[in-house]
C-alpha cells in the first residue's frame, strides 16, 4: 500500500518555516495534527497565509485550493422571528373559571384549563364543549 501524500501537512510546515511567530498558523498546526482536518474557513485562512510565501510550489496551492471547493460550504440561518405571542381569549377564560367555582374537580375543564394557562389553542370542539358545560351549570 502507498503511502498517502498529506499536503494540508506539508503546507502546514512550510508555513511555520515561513511565518514561526504566527500564532495562527501554530493553532492550525496543533488542531491539524489532533483532529486531522480542518474547516473550511481555516483552509481558506491557511490558503492566502500561503499564497503570500515566494518559494512555495504552485501545484501545492492549486491541491490546497482544490480541497477548499470540494469541501461544503456551511451557512448560518438567519435569525428566526419569535414565536408570536397568543393571546388569550378572556371568554373561555371565565368559562373555566365559572365552571371549576362550581364543580372544580370537574376532569375535562381541569385538562382545558392546563391547556388555557399554557397558552395553548382549544379546538372549536373544546371551546363548544365549554359552553355546553357552562349551560348545563345555570
Amino acid at each position: 500500500m502507498k503511502p498517502r501524500i498529506d499536503i494540508v501537512n506539508e503546507i502546514l510546515e512550510e508555513c511555520i518555516v515561513a511565518y514561526p511567530v504566527s500564532s495562527f498558523i501554530i493553532s492550525l498546526y496543533k488542531q491539524y495534527q489532533q483532529r486531522g482536518s480542518l474547516s473550511k474557513k481555516q483552509l481558506e485562512g491557511l490558503y492566502s497565509k500561503t499564497a503570500q510565501i515566494e518559494n512555495i510550489s504552485t501545484s501545492k496551492l492549486a491541491t490546497l485550493e482544490a480541497l477548499i471547493k470540494k469541501m461544503p460550504t456551511r451557512y448560518k440561518s438567519d435569525i428566526s422571528a419569535p414565536a408570536t405571542v397568543v393571546e388569550k381569549d378572556r371568554v373561555v377564560g371565565e368559562m373555566i373559571t365559572a365552571i371549576l367555582e362550581k364543580r372544580p374537580q370537574h376532569k375535562t375543564v381541569l385538562l382545558l384549563k392546563i391547556k388555557y394557562d399554557k397558552n395553548e389553542t382549544l379546538t372549536a370542539s373544546e371551546i363548544a364543549e365549554l359552553k355546553r358545560f357552562v349551560l348545563a351549570l345555570k
